[in-house]
């Protein structure tokens, strides 16, 4: 399977058997044809008899086996190389007779003997798939060209026939060559991950391992500079690891103990010991190969449409060239050949090669080139989408944000220090697994302050806790449990006030006698969040809208930062839903971001699903229709760029594809055009189609 010509007539011979086109998937990349007989009677024989009435032949694949044959590419380059090398000796003998630099041998005889091998070459492999098109009555590529060729030699016009025979086995040969340079665009990434790692045995030695024979929970050593092979986590050691493979992150990454590692990824200068936590099939990398693959066989709106053009174009214009080749001598008394030759031009013209070929090398090259920057898109309908999007929604906590509090703002209060109401407050908190209490514990650690849990200590459910320190019994927690208390001044409300304006949570510590201070925390906001909603509207999105669980305060705070046009907040992930149900009626084409498991409702009603920060989780990589490997949202207008630049490809390549076609057309009419030349201008043209949707492999 080298065409998406041959994904049609294998879709013809296979859909009678299995009963519906629903069962079938193709991906051409892999030359691999999907078929789902669950429920059925079919047996897997009956679907490799089908494959076989077609002249392909089918093997069953299982998982693992990636090979690629490249055994009917080189067959197809020797019959054309042969094909082509006749033709030149043909054109030789030509010129040699004509220029009357031979004489004496039989050199016409010659030259037809050569022009025949040439012809014969070109149709070695086409000739054989003409006649199944011929004999199940349904016209393809391989049965126009043929026909030509024919006709071309009952008119005697020898080296035409050759020409258009040669220049149509290139065609086909070009058209593989760009399925599998798209191929290898794919497969470098599984050529991310090294094929051994450094196991390390009971005995503490180290045995080098193919990456397939390490357990799950082994420990492997990652030395300066290497490859990191498997997904794991670090139990010894620390170092800078480059993750751009697999995020698209520009800069390094710092690892160290209890951080996440990934196949695929670069060791900076520092060992690495890693205890492995999937299996080599079952790698991050590994999933988002397999993704990819996969959705090259999801076809887009584009591939469809021309799918169906072909499906009409073709057999319109073989009526056409009969028309063509009758009508004249019929009934206006033409010379017979003429208008026969011009019907054959007419049926070279037929071929959609360039057409065909267009928008799925443009569609896998944009998805070659969103893997490359940690993009994965789901299939060829998604790569399309985001050039359509006038609304975007953004969920606050995660995609905006960091996803994590932080301290903000440290208030000591009556003669207390920073230093000793950070003691207290990290006493209080040291045995609580609160997200505030971490973000606390975490500034006191960076601060120097010494940690020693408080005594007596007890959780006020809700509200906050209280314990005992250095013979003193203290307490913190939410303004709430201050108001509760009846310890709150008109001093300490109003710097409450001023912290909640701007978004921040406080936190209230004191003893019996008084207040000792506040802490003030906060999210923070994405470092690109700004920058990329300003892109988002730079590149055409006309509505963008935070939704959140938050308070309105801070969700107010955050969106007039990153500079959203609307702000929702307080919602309930039933909630969110609505919102996106209105968003899309009103605007009818509209993204939501978010993590990809907590806004799955969210993600599945919008237009566009967006999850973002997924590296290393599987659920979320296969929640959305779009994931961004990275925590980076500058990468979602660079998304809506690509696909703005795929759409617009595909649509120079349709559009100059069939412009071609239509200036032969008249050419014929008018008798200015040529057998060769036609086939020319298709060859050329499907080889330009192809090197501008191989263009998008750079983006």
């Amino acid at each position: 399977m080298d065409c998406m010509d041959e994904v049609a007539i294998l879709r013809r011979a296979v859909v009678p058997v299995v009963g519906s086109d629903d069962r079938l998937s193709f991906d051409v990349l892999s030359r691999r044809m999907t078929v789902d007989i669950s429920g059925t009677t079919v047996a897997s024989s009956a679907v490799m008899e089908a494959v076989a009435q077609t002249g392909m032949r089918a093997e069953v694949w299982s998982e693992g086996d990636d090979r690629v044959d490249s055994s009917a590419w080189n067959r197809g380059l020797v019959w054309t190389g042969l094909s082509g090398g006749f033709l030149l000796v043909a054109l030789l003998i030509q010129a040699a007779v004509a220029w009357r630099l031979v004489w004496g041998l039989p050199f016409e005889v010659i030259e037809w003997t050569v022009l025949a091998a040439s012809i014969l070459c070109g149709l070695w492999l086409v000739a054989p798939k003409a006649i199944r098109a011929a004999r199940s009555l349904r016209p393809d590529m391989n049965l126009l060209m043929t026909v030509a060729v024919i006709g071309a030699v009952i008119i005697g016009e020898y080296v035409e026939a050759a020409s258009v025979a040669f220049l149509f086995a290139l065609a086909e040969s070009l058209e593989a060559w760009s399925i599998r340079r798209a191929h290898r665009a794919i497969t470098a990434l599984l050529d991310l991950s090294p094929p051994t790692a450094r196991l390390i045995k009971s005995d503490g030695n180290e045995d080098v391992r193919p990456i397939a024979d390490v357990p799950v929970r082994s420990h492997i050593i990652v030395k300066p500079g290497e490859r990191i092979p498997l997904d794991g986590t670090v139990v010894a050691g620390t170092s800078h690891v480059n993750q751009a493979p697999i995020t698209g992150e520009s800069l390094p990454v710092g690892k160290q103990v209890g951080d996440a590692v990934f196949a695929g990824t670069v060791n900076g200068n520092g060992a690495l010991e890693v205890e492995t936590t999937k299996a080599a099939d079952d790698t991050t990398v590994a999933h988002i190969v397999r993704l990819v693959e996969e959705a090259q066989t999801r076809r887009s709106p584009s591939e469809q449409w021309v799918e169906r053009f072909a499906r009409y174009y073709t057999p319109t214009v073989m009526a056409a060239a009969l028309v063509v080749f009758l009508v004249p001598p019929l009934v206006l008394g033409q010379v017979w050949n003429d208008w026969l030759y011009r019907s054959l031009v007419l049926l070279v013209i037929a071929c959609p090669c360039a057409l065909v070929i267009s928008t799925p090398v443009s569609i896998v090259a944009a998805l070659a080139a969103a893997a490359r920057q940690g993009v994965l898109i789901k299939g060829g309908v998604y790569v399309e989408a985001p050039s359509r999007l006038q609304a975007v929604a953004l969920d606050k906590t995660g995609t905006l944000t960091e996803g994590r509090p932080s301290v903000r703002a440290v208030i000591p209060l009556d003669g207390h220090t920073e230093t000793e109401l950070l003691e207290r407050v990290a006493a209080l908190e040291a045995r609580s697994e609160h997200p505030l209490a971490q973000a606390i514990l975490a500034h006191a650690r960076s601060a120097s302050v010494s940690i020693r849990p408080a005594e007596e200590y007890q959780e006020i459910p809700g509200k906050g806790a209280s314990g005992r320190w250095n013979g003193e019994m203290y307490w913190l927690g939410s303004v709430r449990l201050l108001q509760e208390r009846g310890q709150q001044t008109p001093e300490v409300q109003q710097q409450i006030a001023h912290l909640a304006d701007q978004g921040q949570t406080v936190v209230v510590v004191g003893n019996q006698r008084h207040i000792c201070g506040l802490l003030a925390l906060a999210d923070t906001v994405r470092p690109t969040a700004k920058a990329a909603i300003s892109e988002l509207k730079a590149a055409g999105v006309r509505h963008v809208i935070m939704l959140t669980g938050d308070t309105a305060t801070t969700a107010e705070a955050i969106g007039r930062e990153v500079g959203v046009d609307e702000i929702r907040a307080e919602l309930l992930p039933a909630e969110k839903v609505q919102v996106v149900e209105k968003l899309v009626q009103e605007y009818k084409s509209v993204a939501m971001v978010g993590d990809g498991v907590n806004d799955a409702p969210a993600l599945a009603t919008a237009s566009l699903g967006v999850a973002m920060g997924v590296a290393g989780s599987d659920a979320a990589i296969e929640t959305a229709d779009i994931a961004l490997m990275s925590n980076d949202l500058s990468k979602l207008p660079w998304v809506v760029r690509l696909s703005r630049r795929t759409l617009r490809i595909i649509k120079q390549n349709i559009w100059f594809s069939l412009l071609v076609k239509a200036a032969f057309v008249v050419l014929t009419f008018v008798g200015y055009s040529t057998l060769w030349g036609a086939i020319a201008a298709d060859t050329g043209a499907s080889l330009l189609v192809i090197f501008n949707g191989l263009r998008l492999l750079r983006h």
